[in-house]
């Protein structure tokens, strides 16, 4: 047994574990990096990257088999060679993994250590069983995991979630993808791209984490056009045939089906790592597996000596985020017991689907009815998109009646992610809609949509 001393433990080497560690190392303490699996983030192994490698793949394919209105006609099959493409995703993958280990290989090897930490005493921690871990304050960035319905478990290795899908060797040929959210959507519509049949369930009409029903439909409507979505299921069966998965529902049609599925790729959620902490024994009192309360400005938990962050904590799952989360954890964690309460960036989160979709700011579920109004625009006959022929979608802009203060959107449509930029840096400046329609516009671009959504808003606010 090994007996070591350190001002900050962080226990996970995740994103926002290195950026809380590095933050403590640059406030002159002394850190301790803690981690039980292989180091590299979850962004670069089986999330942001890869994912985004099997996006662009899709989008090639389906640009590709999408000329001929453009005047363009390929001559010859279109071929998708599912190895070759799942190939370039894990070598690219692995590419981007490797700044991270290289990162890791910076840092001293006295301030790493390679182990599962459990709280045994407040400020202590037992690391397996060799090394016993003495600190003046603690840091928890131990991630998340997939969540996994009881209806699943018996589906052995037909059952996938997103981090397998990066080692498939070759692209299968049929696969049900459960949970239409960020996930599902995006893995979803890249395999229906890729040639793969697919079929997306979900539950409750959910999709993609939209608030706004008129956006939300206009989505639902067209991914619909594309590859099978049903965001209220009727699933009535799903079980395990030999090397397939038979899927018994109720279409979309209501008419009873009944179809096998190479794999079901679970994305109904993800479950944070605490379970096995031993939080009592930090003095954290919290109900079973459930996140314990803590300050968003400081991340305290409570008022002890320990803080957490990135997705562990279920606040905002987005990398950005956990660095953010975890410089404000590091660099408290390293002054405790005097704590800096820090701003929050405004809220922005992008799915990266066609047409993409952007949620800003405040989501119309949580504004005050009657205290708001809603600028629209449709982008259907909006012009850079009609020329592009990704004229699909709508924007929706929420402004405050009182203050003329732009609140948040929700969007799905081209080039959601840059409009999205935009609008959350208006919020996090405190802009009105009046100062946001002073910015320029050039022309023709599709940010001459958001101009039009904020016009209607102004219009309704002079009103």
């Amino acid at each position: 047994m090994k007996t070591l001393t350190t001002d900050v433990a962080v226990i996970g080497a995740g994103t926002a574990g290195l950026t809380a560690y590095h933050a403590a190392i640059r406030a002159g303490k002394r850190a301790l990096l803690i981690e039980g699996g292989p180091y590299g983030t979850t962004c670069a192994r089986v999330g942001c990257m890869p994912s985004k490698l099997l996006i662009a793949a899709a989008d090639a394919a389906h640009g590709a088999q999408h000329t001929e209105p453009f005047g363009v006609h390929v001559d010859g099959v279109i071929r998708v060679d599912g190895q070759a493409v799942m190939r370039r995703i894990q070598q690219e993958r692995d590419w981007f993994v490797g700044f991270v280990l290289e990162s890791v290989a910076k840092i001293p090897d006295e301030n790493k250590l390679q182990g599962y930490a459990r709280f045994i005493a407040p400020g202590v921690l037992m690391v397996d069983a060799h090394t016993e871990v003495h600190a003046n304050s603690v840091v928890i960035a131990t991630g998340s995991r997939a969540s996994i319905p009881p209806m699943f478990q018996d589906l052995g290795d037909r059952l996938v979630i997103n981090d397998a899908v990066f080692d498939w060797n070759d692209l299968p040929k049929r696969v049900a993808v459960f949970g239409p959210g960020p996930i599902g959507v995006e893995i979803g519509q890249a395999l229906a791209r890729l040639g793969v049949i697919v079929r997306v369930f979900g539950v409750g009409g959910s999709l993609g984490g939209i608030s706004d029903p008129e956006v939300r439909q206009a989505a639902q409507h067209i991914f619909q056009q594309e590859f099978y979505l049903d965001p209220d299921a009727d699933v009535l069966e799903t079980k395990r045939v030999g090397h397939e998965v038979e899927i018994r529902y109720l279409a979309l049609d209501q008419t009873e089906r009944t179809e096998r599925f190479d794999y079901v790729l679970v994305a109904t959620g993800r479950r944070p790592n605490l379970e096995l902490l031993g939080l009592e024994h930090a003095g954290i009192v919290t109900k079973k597996n459930t996140v314990p309360a803590f300050n968003r400005q400081t991340m305290q938990v409570g008022d002890t000596s320990v803080f957490i962050a990135g997705d562990v904590n279920a606040d905002r799952p987005f990398l950005h985020e956990a660095v953010d989360e975890g410089k404000i954890a590091g660099k408290n964690a390293a002054h405790y017991p005097e704590l800096a309460t820090f701003e929050r960036r405004a809220s922005l989160a992008i799915i990266f689907s066609d047409p993409q979709i952007a949620m800003v700011g405040e989501p119309l579920n949580t504004l005050k009815s009657g205290s708001f109004v809603t600028g629209k625009v449709d982008f259907s006959d909006q012009g850079r998109a009609r020329v592009m022929l990704k004229n699909q979608g709508v924007l929706h802009v929420y402004a405050q009646q009182k203050t003329r203060l732009f609140l948040g959107a929700e969007m799905v449509g081209p080039r959601a992610e840059h409009i999205g930029h935009l609008l959350a840096w208006a919020l996090q400046q405190g802009l009105t809609v009046d100062q946001m329609l002073e910015m320029p516009f050039y022309h023709p671009v599709v940010e001459e949509g958001l101009r039009s959504a904020l016009h209607d808003a102004q219009r309704q606010l002079d009103k």
